[in-house]
Protein backbone atom coordinates (compact mmCIF):
# COMPACT_ATOMS: atom_id res chain seq x y z
CA UNK A 1 0.00 0.00 0.00
CA UNK A 2 0.85 3.38 0.10
CA UNK A 3 3.90 4.17 2.59
CA UNK A 4 5.22 0.66 2.33
CA UNK A 5 8.82 1.27 0.95
CA UNK A 6 9.11 4.13 3.42
CA UNK A 7 8.78 2.22 6.59
CA UNK A 8 10.78 -0.83 5.36
CA UNK A 9 13.05 1.48 4.26
CA UNK A 10 13.33 3.57 7.50
CA UNK A 11 13.05 0.31 9.23
CA UNK A 12 16.02 -1.19 7.67
CA UNK A 13 17.96 2.21 8.83
CA UNK A 14 16.44 1.87 12.23
CA UNK A 15 17.98 -1.87 12.30
CA UNK A 16 21.57 -0.13 11.49
CA UNK A 17 20.95 2.49 14.29
CA UNK A 18 20.21 -0.52 16.53
CA UNK A 19 23.70 -1.93 15.12
CA UNK A 20 25.77 1.41 15.43
CA UNK A 21 24.60 1.30 19.05
CA UNK A 22 26.14 -2.01 19.93
CA UNK A 23 29.18 -0.95 18.18
CA UNK A 24 29.51 2.13 20.22
CA UNK A 25 29.46 0.02 23.21
CA UNK A 26 25.83 -0.91 24.41
CA UNK A 27 24.99 -4.14 25.63
CA UNK A 28 21.39 -4.14 23.84
CA UNK A 29 19.46 -2.49 21.06
CA UNK A 30 16.32 -2.98 19.64
CA UNK A 31 14.92 -2.23 16.27
CA UNK A 32 10.97 -1.53 17.30
CA UNK A 33 9.92 -1.44 13.54
CA UNK A 34 6.91 -2.75 10.69
CA UNK A 35 6.79 -3.92 8.33
CA UNK A 36 8.99 -6.65 9.72
CA UNK A 37 12.00 -8.62 7.83
CA UNK A 38 12.89 -12.31 8.28
CA UNK A 39 11.05 -13.68 5.47
CA UNK A 40 12.59 -11.23 2.91
CA UNK A 41 15.91 -12.75 0.69
CA UNK A 42 18.73 -11.89 -1.57
CA UNK A 43 16.15 -10.91 -4.02
CA UNK A 44 12.57 -12.01 -2.60
CA UNK A 45 10.35 -10.79 -0.34
CA UNK A 46 6.64 -12.65 1.38
CA UNK A 47 5.53 -12.98 4.93
CA UNK A 48 4.81 -9.13 5.01
CA UNK A 49 8.67 -8.63 5.15
CA UNK A 50 10.18 -6.61 2.20
CA UNK A 51 13.71 -5.58 3.79
CA UNK A 52 15.45 -8.34 6.29
CA UNK A 53 16.36 -6.15 8.79
CA UNK A 54 18.05 -8.60 11.11
CA UNK A 55 20.62 -9.45 8.18
CA UNK A 56 21.13 -6.25 7.41
CA UNK A 57 21.82 -5.71 10.96
CA UNK A 58 24.25 -8.66 11.02
CA UNK A 59 26.12 -7.23 7.76
CA UNK A 60 26.44 -3.74 9.63
CA UNK A 61 27.89 -5.30 12.43
CA UNK A 62 30.18 -7.57 10.45
CA UNK A 63 31.10 -4.32 8.67
CA UNK A 64 32.22 -2.45 11.65
CA UNK A 65 34.85 -5.28 12.63
CA UNK A 66 33.00 -7.95 13.91
CA UNK A 67 34.63 -11.26 12.58
CA UNK A 68 31.17 -13.61 14.17
CA UNK A 69 27.78 -12.94 14.25
CA UNK A 70 24.87 -15.59 15.36
CA UNK A 71 21.36 -14.97 14.59
CA UNK A 72 19.11 -16.57 16.61
CA UNK A 73 15.28 -16.59 15.36
CA UNK A 74 12.29 -17.11 17.62
CA UNK A 75 9.56 -16.55 15.86
CA UNK A 76 7.16 -19.08 14.93
CA UNK A 77 7.35 -19.16 11.60
CA UNK A 78 11.35 -19.72 10.08
CA UNK A 79 13.61 -16.88 9.04
CA UNK A 80 13.60 -18.37 5.60
CA UNK A 81 14.66 -15.27 4.17
CA UNK A 82 17.71 -14.49 6.48
CA UNK A 83 18.79 -18.54 5.65
CA UNK A 84 18.75 -17.82 2.07
CA UNK A 85 21.07 -14.34 2.79
CA UNK A 86 23.75 -16.27 4.78
CA UNK A 87 23.18 -19.94 3.60
CA UNK A 88 26.90 -19.93 2.07
CA UNK A 89 28.94 -18.15 4.95
CA UNK A 90 30.04 -19.00 7.73
CA UNK A 91 30.65 -15.60 9.46
CA UNK A 92 27.46 -15.93 10.20
CA UNK A 93 25.75 -18.59 12.07
CA UNK A 94 21.99 -18.69 11.93
CA UNK A 95 19.93 -20.80 13.96
CA UNK A 96 16.27 -21.00 13.57
CA UNK A 97 13.44 -22.60 16.07
CA UNK A 98 9.90 -22.41 14.39
CA UNK A 99 6.52 -24.32 13.56
CA UNK A 100 7.60 -27.41 11.39
CA UNK A 101 7.63 -26.26 7.47
CA UNK A 102 6.03 -29.45 6.63
CA UNK A 103 2.68 -28.09 7.62
CA UNK A 104 3.26 -24.21 8.60
CA UNK A 105 4.76 -21.35 6.55
CA UNK A 106 7.35 -20.60 4.55
CA UNK A 107 6.74 -24.34 3.60
CA UNK A 108 10.32 -24.54 1.61
CA UNK A 109 12.52 -23.67 3.71
CA UNK A 110 13.20 -24.28 7.41
CA UNK A 111 13.80 -27.85 7.23
CA UNK A 112 16.04 -30.03 9.27
CA UNK A 113 18.09 -31.37 7.08
CA UNK A 114 19.26 -27.60 6.05
CA UNK A 115 23.01 -27.07 7.36
CA UNK A 116 24.27 -24.70 5.01
CA UNK A 117 25.90 -25.06 1.50
CA UNK A 118 29.58 -24.16 0.24
CA UNK A 119 31.45 -22.13 2.80
CA UNK A 120 28.31 -21.90 4.95
CA UNK A 121 27.86 -25.95 5.36
CA UNK A 122 27.40 -26.36 9.06
CA UNK A 123 26.85 -23.32 9.77
CA UNK A 124 22.77 -23.08 9.62
CA UNK A 125 20.70 -25.06 11.98
CA UNK A 126 16.66 -25.50 11.99
CA UNK A 127 14.83 -26.60 14.75
CA UNK A 128 11.45 -27.18 13.65
CA UNK A 129 8.77 -28.06 16.35
CA UNK A 130 5.24 -29.41 16.01
CA UNK A 131 2.13 -27.13 16.64
CA UNK A 132 1.13 -27.57 19.91
CA UNK A 133 4.63 -27.50 21.11
CA UNK A 134 4.57 -26.87 25.21
CA UNK A 135 6.61 -24.33 26.43
CA UNK A 136 8.96 -26.91 28.60
CA UNK A 137 9.81 -28.62 24.97
CA UNK A 138 10.33 -25.05 23.23
CA UNK A 139 12.65 -24.04 26.06
CA UNK A 140 15.18 -27.02 25.96
CA UNK A 141 15.17 -26.41 22.03
CA UNK A 142 16.12 -22.83 22.84
CA UNK A 143 19.16 -24.03 25.84
CA UNK A 144 19.76 -26.26 22.68
CA UNK A 145 20.25 -23.51 20.26
CA UNK A 146 22.01 -20.97 22.77
CA UNK A 147 24.88 -23.60 23.26
CA UNK A 148 25.21 -24.37 20.10
CA UNK A 149 25.42 -20.34 19.43
CA UNK A 150 27.92 -20.10 22.14
CA UNK A 151 30.39 -22.81 20.96
CA UNK A 152 30.03 -20.88 17.62
CA UNK A 153 31.92 -18.16 20.14
CA UNK A 154 30.07 -15.31 18.18
CA UNK A 155 31.05 -11.23 18.96
CA UNK A 156 27.26 -10.03 18.98
CA UNK A 157 23.78 -11.80 19.17
CA UNK A 158 20.88 -10.84 16.14
CA UNK A 159 17.36 -11.88 17.51
CA UNK A 160 14.61 -11.92 14.97
CA UNK A 161 12.01 -11.88 18.18
CA UNK A 162 8.94 -13.16 17.04
CA UNK A 163 5.99 -12.87 19.75
CA UNK A 164 3.64 -15.50 17.78
CA UNK A 165 4.85 -17.89 19.51
CA UNK A 166 2.14 -17.05 22.21
CA UNK A 167 -0.17 -19.29 23.06
CA UNK A 168 -3.65 -16.59 22.16
CA UNK A 169 -1.80 -16.15 18.74
CA UNK A 170 -4.40 -16.35 16.10
CA UNK A 171 -2.02 -17.88 12.92
CA UNK A 172 0.11 -19.60 15.03
CA UNK A 173 0.37 -23.05 17.49
CA UNK A 174 3.17 -22.97 20.19
CA UNK A 175 2.21 -22.53 23.57
CA UNK A 176 3.72 -19.94 25.52
CA UNK A 177 2.39 -17.76 28.03
CA UNK A 178 2.94 -14.19 28.67
CA UNK A 179 4.74 -14.77 31.96
CA UNK A 180 7.10 -17.43 30.18
CA UNK A 181 8.62 -14.55 27.93
CA UNK A 182 10.68 -13.22 31.41
CA UNK A 183 12.53 -16.44 31.41
CA UNK A 184 13.39 -16.16 27.47
CA UNK A 185 14.92 -12.86 27.41
CA UNK A 186 16.90 -13.96 30.74
CA UNK A 187 18.24 -16.89 28.84
CA UNK A 188 19.11 -14.91 25.85
CA UNK A 189 21.06 -12.40 28.14
CA UNK A 190 23.04 -15.77 29.65
CA UNK A 191 24.91 -15.80 26.32
CA UNK A 192 26.81 -12.34 27.77
CA UNK A 193 26.87 -10.63 24.01
CA UNK A 194 25.84 -7.44 22.72
CA UNK A 195 22.43 -8.36 21.60
CA UNK A 196 20.52 -6.34 18.80
CA UNK A 197 16.56 -7.92 18.54
CA UNK A 198 14.65 -7.04 15.35
CA UNK A 199 10.61 -7.07 15.87
CA UNK A 200 9.03 -9.71 13.92
CA UNK A 201 5.58 -11.77 13.98
CA UNK A 202 3.15 -11.54 16.75
CA UNK A 203 -0.69 -11.10 15.76
CA UNK A 204 -2.41 -11.05 19.52
CA UNK A 205 -2.64 -7.63 19.15
CA UNK A 206 -3.83 -6.98 22.99
CA UNK A 207 -0.94 -8.85 24.01
CA UNK A 208 1.68 -8.13 21.98
CA UNK A 209 3.58 -5.10 23.57
CA UNK A 210 3.22 -7.02 26.99
CA UNK A 211 5.01 -10.12 25.54
CA UNK A 212 7.52 -8.13 23.73
CA UNK A 213 8.53 -6.08 26.79
CA UNK A 214 8.56 -9.02 29.32
CA UNK A 215 10.98 -10.88 26.76
CA UNK A 216 13.40 -7.45 27.64
CA UNK A 217 12.87 -7.66 31.42
CA UNK A 218 13.86 -10.60 31.41
CA UNK A 219 16.97 -10.19 29.70
CA UNK A 220 17.89 -6.81 31.59
CA UNK A 221 17.47 -8.61 34.82
CA UNK A 222 20.28 -11.27 33.90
Amino acid sequence: MSGTWTAAREGAACAVAAADALHQGETAAVALTRPPGHHAGPAFMGGYCFLNNAAIAAQNLRDKGMQRVGILDIDYHHGNGTQAIFDARADIYTVSIHGDPQTEYPFFLGHADEYGTGDGEGFNLNLPLPKGTEFETWYATLQKALQILSDFAPQALVVPLGLDTYEGDPISGFKLKSHHYFQVGHAIAALGLPTLFTLEGGYAVADFGVNTVNVLEGFKSH
